[in-house]
């Protein structure tokens, strides 16, 4: 099973961009992408950008991640 999740696209330099999520910034692979261009959305698994996701879908996935670490930070806490 992937997991991937949405990042943002600051800077493309070549064939990495720098993007970002939740305020940290990561250098990721955009060959797989090579239409991507800077303000767009991709998935990124692995460090590799997989595909171009608009940004609705992105806001969506961020969602889900940010439900799923509250739930995750909860149970660690004792709190469930």
């Amino acid at each position: 099973m992937c997991i991937a999740v949405p990042s943002k696209v600051l800077k493309i330099e070549g064939k990495i961009a720098e993007t970002e999520l939740g305020g940290v910034i990561r250098r990721v692979s955009i060959e797989m992408v090579p239409d991507v261009k800077v303000g767009d959305y991709v998935m990124v698994h692995a460090g590799v950008a997989i595909s171009i996701v608009d940004k609705e879908e992105a806001e969506a996935q961020r969602g889900l991640w940010n439900e799923l670490m509250e739930v995750l930070n909860d149970a660690a806490e004792g709190n469930s």
